[in-house]
């Protein structure tokens, strides 16, 4: 499909997420419409739906504006629900491009890991240094590096 260059489409399996980009909220507003009525066309002359009742949209930046918040974005004629935090492929992205949901979301998981572990790991039995090693590179590792080198996404 072809998107205007204010646009980038990132599909994974089942996922789906579009990214506009605008100099105001109306023309982001007006560029994600136009791409979700093109992605519609597309899944309905191929026999697919899209379920509204699953999209949501958000609104992603750090200037502070004066112009309205509320995005309308239209998907199979429905307005979409918008929010300001999104799990998407195992990352949490906050409207405001902050990482500290995430951080503390990674850190939660890492310390539960851990926790179970220590318990297998005693000092007179249990898991040896070696077993612990493993565990570590093969779990806790990938867990706290996972998306760690952010991309520029749009």
């Amino acid at each position: 499909m072809q998107f205007t260059s204010h646009t980038k489409v990132i599909a994974f399996a089942d996922d789906l997420i579009t990214l506009t980009k605008g100099e105001s909220i109306v023309e982001d507003e007006n560029y994600t419409n136009l791409e979700l009525r093109k992605i519609s066309d597309w899944a309905q002359k191929n026999k697919l739906t899209f379920n509204e009742n699953k999209a949501k949209v958000m609104l992603m930046s750090r200037r502070k504006r004066k112009e309205k918040k509320e995005v309308e974005i239209y998907l199979n004629f429905k307005n979409l629900e918008q929010i300001n935090k999104i799990k998407y492929l195992g990352i949490i992205f906050v409207s405001k491009l902050l990482f500290r949901e995430h951080i503390n979301y990674m850190e939660e998981k890492c310390v539960k890991l851990i926790f179970a572990l220590s318990i297998s790991a005693k000092v007179t039995w249990g898991l040896g240094h070696e077993a612990l090693k493993t565990i570590n590179t093969g779990g806790i590792l990938p867990l706290m590096l996972y998306c760690m080198p952010v991309r520029k996404m749009c």
